[in-house]
């Protein structure tokens, strides 16, 4: 929308200059009485030169109105901008509403573009988005687990016929879990075999086992185990799946799970599909295998009962047919009956004692301080004390699985196998060892345990072992040798050591504080710091350190200067509180380190590393000075860039250009190591370089890197005998010729990427350096030429190493040359200097906070 339109202003301006300028004329005629021609106008103006200025008035008023539509015309474009910007904020919230509303109506997969880092509401919603859908996920996933067990559930309710109850079961699971075959196993307790009561898709039943004996295959090796087994890998002779649109088809996963009631096994689970298990579906299956064992545990148990039941019936039959009998024993049986009521009231009177003693005894030993516990000769737990769970933590059961043993550490277990081992030598001997065990909170405790073999003791029959945890014990102990050890090694010590309260009394002090002082440092004890007679900066420094730990209770540490006979010294300086058995502040312990001669070594030290930085900086300003920059290779190449990142200051890789006549020569060139002896290397490679383009001819790039090869040898007297230095570089050098539009290329390790018709075409460089101790008796190294005829927009880029060896990114792997040809393939219509851009970000972003490893430059250049 615009204020004013310019041309409307301008005109009206110069319309209102005329009717000025023409109500003046009227004016004039009136008061003077003529009539309104052009001989009058002539007339009023030479009696009145006044109307002369104002006949200029519409030319004034024509200004002013050109100065206003330019003030006008800026605040019109000011408006536009405005209103563009609140158009997009507008876009942007009506985005950002129609995002949420998505959110609302629970379409958590909805695309949502973020305009920048600055959308804070954008971020929170795609945050709030993300939550959403990983919980929607979860619900899912618990929904589907509920809805499998209520089917399941109901199923088992309804049969009590093992058989149906087993083909609905799995029936039930394989459409469930979308597998194509599956078999259900019941454990047979009285000949201790698997056997098959459900299958389903098997359609070959000659592969399929009816009985399997307990780690017979698969199904009973997972049963021995008692624990799942998922296999991926399937075995050729295993059953394939056959199906109208599949055809015959091996399973590509196979899952047994076995049943397991209170880790009694109850039967097993065989499923095969034509994908894999997730872990979701193998947690379902193991969640629903406990309800359907505990479902044949009970079955099985009913099922014993009516067999019980029917052979009572059957007995009470044989009972009836024997009533005569029975009536003429009836009278005996009545007198025999209330004997024995009598000795039942006897009995039970005896049991409810035997009882209240046993859980008199019961409660006397969970409570006990010890432990009390009985192994058989094979090292085996047959009893175990209520006591364990206060003691360790443990249930009785779980120290019949393994914990009386496997939280023994290993030298533990050694010393435990030992005294068994005398022990079981020596019947009615008895033996005391001390072990470290871990606890079921994960705590480290000590136990001291009292051992004695009364396997002729036929209530015991075997070794009893009386455990008491001495873990206070043996911190005090512990505690008290630490004290005495402190006392020894702070007696000793060549550093300062106090002990001082908050009100600043000492308690203690170690003979090194003689030094500063006059007396001895028994003398010191129970006397103000004041009083003691250090030196200044030091009584200072410790009252406010006292003050500090005071306020915060944490560890302090600082260094102190001050001078002794004018003789400068330095002490790092240790506050370390400590506190009384109810986490109070009651003392703090000062350590006084002297570290005089390290700060004057370090001080020394940053002397010489700041000269030897300057010397880098000098050497760096050099290198600058001799190698071609970014601007000289755009004088020969315009749409070219140089990506150079040295890993130091200066650096072993360098670019390197030649004119020559028509041609151009350009190269990256590597050498060995980086920083100070690369840059010799570099600058040693490129006056070669010109000396060599410097002499009369035309060589191809081919024939430079031959010269090259024997120069570098004989300036680095790597051709005599005895030769050590194994230095060289790796090199791409092209020869570009625009008059012919041709293209010449050899290297040493390092290729060439040529681009044509969004095409990556690799010319790679011979397998050898330049430079180097040639082997004896090998014929010296030919570089290989090649010849490559552009047009316009082909491209070329070539590279030293230490690009693609740039460890990085998430994973920190190497950057590798795959990553460049993929950027490269990625961004053929983008400007140069743009992909210079991108390959800085890149390569920045892939290192973040790792060190580079080597120089790095890539030379990138578009005919």
């Amino acid at each position: 929308m615009q204020v004013f339109d310019r041309k409307q202003i301008l005109l009206f301006s110069l319309a209102m200059g005329l009717m000025f300028m023409i109500f003046s004329w009227l004016f004039e005629l009136s008061r003077l009485n003529m009539d309104f021609n052009l001989s009058s106008i002539s007339a009023i103006y030479r009696n009145n030169p006044v109307l002369i200025i104002i006949s200029f008035i519409p030319v004034v008023f024509f200004i002013v109105g050109w100065f206003l539509s330019q003030h006008f015309a800026k605040m019109n474009q000011e408006l536009a901008e405005v209103n563009n910007q609140l158009s997009q904020q507008i876009q942007s919230i009506h985005k950002v509403a129609t995002f949420a509303e998505q959110i609302g109506k629970g379409n958590y997969e909805i695309e949502f573009e973020i305009a920048d880092n600055s959308d804070m509401l954008g971020i929170t919603l795609q945050n709030l988005r993300n939550k959403l859908y990983n919980n929607n996920q979860k619900e899912s996933l618990q929904n589907w687990e509920m809805r499998g067990k209520d089917q399941i559930g109901q199923i088992l309710r309804m049969h009590t016929d093992v058989n149906m109850l087993c083909y609905e079961v799995l029936e039930t699971l394989i459409k469930y879990i979308n597998v194509v075959q599956g078999a259900f196993y019941i454990f047979d307790d009285d000949s201790s075999l698997l056997k098959i009561s459900a299958s389903y898709a098997y359609n070959r039943k000659k592969y399929l086992a009816t009985e399997l004996k307990v780690g017979e295959g698969l199904v009973g090796q997972a049963a021995i185990e008692k624990d799942i087994i998922h296999r991926t890998e399937i075995p050729d002779y295993y059953l394939s799946i056959t199906s109208g649109i599949l055809g015959e088809k091996k399973p590509a996963s196979l899952l047994i799970v076995p049943l397991l009631m209170e880790e009694k096994l109850q039967g097993a689970f065989e499923f095969a599909s034509l994908k894999d298990f997730k872990p979701y579906e193998i947690e379902f299956l193991k969640s629903i295998a406990e309800i359907v064992a505990r479902t044949i545990y009970n079955l099985k148990i009913n099922t014993k009962t009516e067999k019980l039941l029917r052979e009572s019936q059957k007995m009470t039959q044989e009972l009836k047919e024997n009533e005569e009998e029975l009536r003429q024993n009836a009278q005996m049986m009545r007198i025999t009956q209330e004997e024995l009521e009598k000795i039942n009231t006897h009995l039970e009177e005896k049991i409810n004692e035997v009882n209240q003693s046993q859980k008199r005894l019961y409660s006397l030993l969970e409570n006990a301080s010890e432990l009390i516990t009985i192994y058989d000769n094979k090292k085996q737990l047959k009893y175990v004390s209520p006591s364990v769970s206060n003691i360790l933590g443990f249930s009785e059961e779980e120290m019949f699985a393994g914990k009386d043993y496997d939280r023994i550490n290993k030298n533990g277990q050694i010393i435990f196998d030992k005294m068994f081992e005398d022990l079981l030598g020596k019947p009615g001997f008895s033996q005391k060892i001390q072990y470290a065990y871990l606890n079921k909170p994960g705590n480290i405790m000590y136990l001291e345990t009292t051992g004695r073999n009364l396997q002729h003791d036929s209530a015991i029959a075997g070794l009893i072992l009386n455990t008491s945890d001495i873990t206070e014990r043996k911190r005090a102990e512990k505690e008290q040798r630490m004290r005495g050890q402190m006392q020894t090694l702070s007696d000793n010590s060549p550093d300062i050591i106090m002990r001082v309260d908050l009100n600043r009394i000492v308690f203690y002090a170690n003979p090194a504080i003689e030094s500063f002082l006059d007396g001895k440092a028994e003398e010191l004890n129970k006397k103000h710091i004041n009083e003691i007679g250090l030196i200044e900066e030091i009584i200072v420094a410790i009252d406010n350190i006292v003050e500090e730990i005071a306020n915060t209770g944490e560890k302090i540490q600082k260094e102190i200067n001050f001078s002794i006979n004018k003789a400068r010294k330095v002490m790092n300086l240790n506050a370390i509180p400590e506190f009384n058995e109810e986490s109070k502040l009651e003392t703090i312990l000062f350590i006084l380190h002297d570290i005089t001669t390290q700060k004057e070594i370090e001080d020394e030290i940053k002397e010489k590393n700041a000269n030897i930085t300057d010397s880098i900086n000098y050497a760096f300003r050099l290198q600058n000075a001799i190698l071609p920059s970014q601007k000289i290779i755009k004088q020969a190449f315009p749409d070219s860039f140089m990506f150079y990142r040295p890993k130091d200051i200066i650096s072993g890789d360098f670019p390197w250009i030649y004119e020559k006549d028509d041609d151009v020569y350009i190269a990256v060139v590597d050498c060995t190591g980086h920083g100070v002896p690369g840059a010799i290397l570099s600058i040693v490679g490129f006056f070669i370089m010109n000396q060599i383009l410097s002499q009369p001819g035309v060589l191809t790039p081919g024939e430079i890197l031959d010269r090259l090869h024997a120069g570098v040898q004989q300036t680095l007297k790597q051709d005599i005998k005895g030769a050590i230095a194994r230095d060289g570089m790796d090199i791409a050098l092209c020869k570009v010729n625009f008059k012919e539009m041709q293209l010449q290329y050899s290297g040493a390790h390092r290729p060439l990427y040529f681009i044509r018709d969004k095409e990556l075409i690799e010319y790679k460089g011979t397998r050898s350096s330049i430079g180097g101790i040639s082997k004896e008796g090998k014929p010296s190294v030919s570089f290989d030429n090649h010849v490559i005829d552009f047009a316009k927009n082909d491209c070329i880029y070539f590279f030293s190493d230490g690009l693609p060896d740039q460890f990085g990114g998430p994973e920190k792997k190497k950057y590798f040359p795959k990553r460049i040809k993929q950027h490269i393939l990625n961004n053929l219509d983008t400007p140069m200097d743009k992909i210079y851009t991108f390959f800085k970000n890149d390569y920045q972003q892939w290192v973040g906070d790792q060190i580079p490893i080597d120089d790095v430059l890539l030379i990138g250049i578009r005919f």
